[in-house]
């Protein structure tokens, strides 16, 4: 019996093969979209203009507390300057801050540029405060008047420094809110400006030019 045993072992018994399974995939959690905000008809991510620097996006809306009280900001970007502005969510309107303009607008102060130039017979110094008040107004037509009376064509004499410094400020605002509203660059919408610009009247010679500087000096 000793030996059948032993033959018996001898034979051995069979192992079941384990099941080897390959590594599963981690799957990482897909990151939820983030959710735009609304407040005072603004929301998060919204591009929108602020009167004093001009187009800029809401990136997010923030609480503060200050002296007790808890206070919402919009937390707007203006990527060109470098700069973040916070403003109360409440004073928003209030401020002067607005929308992108609309198509109407839009066409409208394109339509401003073709103009002919109404330049008043003031002092610059005059003029220039009223320039500088319609930029920092916002209003993309006040801003294309700007732009319209201040530009200077190829036949007509060079502007003055703090002339080109107004013609500049009000086309770069200019620039920028028809590139965010027409989703194009700022160069094509510089273009697009420029184009428009030419196509209006004759401006004035050099010599009508120096006869309306003289009678201001006068």
């Amino acid at each position: 019996m000793r030996q059948k045993r032993a033959k018996t072992a001898s034979k051995g018994h069979i192992v079941p093969k384990t099941k080897t399974h390959s590594p599963s995939k981690i799957q990482l959690p897909v990151p939820p979209k983030k959710a735009a905000h609304s407040r005072q008809g603004f929301r998060t991510h919204e591009h929108i203009v602020y009167p004093a620097h001009g187009v800029g996006q809401i990136v997010r809306i923030e609480e503060q507390e200050i002296a007790g009280n808890k206070l919402e900001l919009f937390v707007i970007s203006f990527s060109k300057d470098k700069m973040t502005l916070r403003v109360p969510t409440a004073k928003a309107t209030a401020v002067g801050m607005r929308k992108l303009a609309g198509p109407d607008i839009v066409k409208k102060s394109l339509d401003t540029l073709k103009g002919r130039a109404r330049i008043k017979r003031t002092m610059w110094s005059r003029r220039a405060q009223e320039y500088e008040a319609k930029i920092n107004s916002g209003n993309l037509i006040s801003i294309a008047e700007v732009v319209r009376d201040l530009f200077r064509s190829e036949n007509q004499p060079e502007q003055s420094y703090s002339e080109r410094q107004l013609y500049e400020a009000a086309l770069d605002r200019m620039v920028r809110e028809l590139a965010a509203v027409e989703d194009v660059t700022e160069t094509e919408a510089a273009k697009q400006i420029e184009a428009n610009l030419l196509k209006g009247p004759r401006r004035a010679s050099k010599s009508e030019e120096s006869e309306e500087k003289q009678d201001e000096a006068a």
